[in-house]
């Protein structure tokens, strides 16, 4: 008798998640600001998953012309990920209509908002929780599918600080909709683990910083695979929680707590267009680097496509570990 009868080729090749999005492979790549422009989306679209251009770091002009790049650069399906506290939201979302967008990620917000009016145009949404609390909330709005992120996950996190392992069998206990696992998945047998935990997909978003095509400026890449145990840590939770590199402006918050700083003055410390300057522009000491705990198991910078591969065949391998064991 197999202990697992879900793991199966039929399985990962043709679940929920392949299905909604008509995609190969159930991986989703992150749209993280500063690294998911056009290029990455199109090229791990192109290698099977599903590619997301990231809005959250473009003004709606820009926005626009990575969305037509992208298109002319793959014929496959591929996503935007809009943060839901954007300023302008209401021109992306114009944008994403006008421009035909078919699947659109949201996240960091109330995913009733916005959900209606992006399924009255036929669009896929999904929407980002850390939390099985804002999970069905996104499933009562209406939403597609739910990806489920851990603490460990690099970037905005939720305030809970659940890590992956406990997230994803909590809120698959609950929901009826499909849901994507994220936060510190970037091998094969990551998502192998999170899918035995009630997983249909994977969401990965620091591996693919790592890559080549990834917009990220290639110092803060290079400091990615040097990264080791220990090397992040979330903060700022007063404000937004994020989980950052420790650099010289990581030393400046920690700094600024220990003289019991409140919310104006860590606001006043961040300013303006930190993580750009760090993640975009190359500022290793004054800029803000957002990544995940796994940077510390990524050791080197490759094409997107070679990433997909690589992961799914180090999927597959575990799969067949675990069939031999069933034997």
């Amino acid at each position: 008798m197999q202990l697992y009868p879900w793991l199966s080729k039929q399985h990962y090749m043709k679940n929920v998640i392949t299905k909604l999005f008509n995609i190969q492979y159930p991986i989703i790549q992150g749209g993280m600001v500063w690294a998911s422009g056009w290029r990455l989306a199109a090229a791990v679209s192109n290698a099977g998953g599903l590619g997301l251009i990231g809005a959250g770091s473009m003004y709606p002009d820009v926005l626009r012309e990575h969305i037509r790049k992208c298109k002319a650069a793959t014929d496959r399906p591929f996503g935007v990920n809009v943060p839901m506290l954007y300023p302008d939201i209401d021109k992306l979302m114009d944008i994403l209509v006008a421009e035909g967008v078919k699947i659109v990620f949201t996240s960091a917000g109330n995913p009733k908002t916005w959900t209606p009016y992006l399924k009255e145009q036929g669009i896929t949404v999904v929407h980002v929780v850390s939390s099985v609390k804002f999970a069905l909330k996104a499933q009562e709005a209406g939403v597609d599918a739910v990806v489920a992120e851990g603490f460990e996950a690099g970037g905005h996190n939720g305030r809970d600080e659940t890590t992956t392992l406990t997230l994803i069998p909590a809120v698959k206990e609950q929901l009826r909709i499909p849901l994507i696992a994220a936060g510190g998945i970037a091998t094969g047998r990551a998502m192998l683990a999170v899918m035995i935990l009630g997983a249909d997909g994977v969401q990965v978003g620091s591996r693919f910083v790592a890559s080549e095509e990834a917009s990220s400026h290639p110092a803060f890449k290079e400091r990615v695979v040097a990264a080791g145990e220990g090397d992040t840590e979330l903060t700022l939770k007063e404000l937004a929680p994020v989980r950052l590199l420790k650099n010289k402006f990581y030393e400046d918050i920690r700094k600024a707590y220990a003289n019991c700083a409140g919310p104006e003055e860590l606001k006043e410390l961040l300013g303006r267009a930190r993580a750009k300057r760090g993640m975009f522009e190359g500022d290793l000491e004054e800029g803000e680097l957002e990544i995940g705990q796994v940077s510390a198991i990524i050791h080197d910078i490759l094409p997107a496509a070679t990433i997909v591969k690589q992961m799914m065949e180090e999927f597959r391998q575990a799969v067949s570990e675990i069939s031999t064991l069933q034997a």
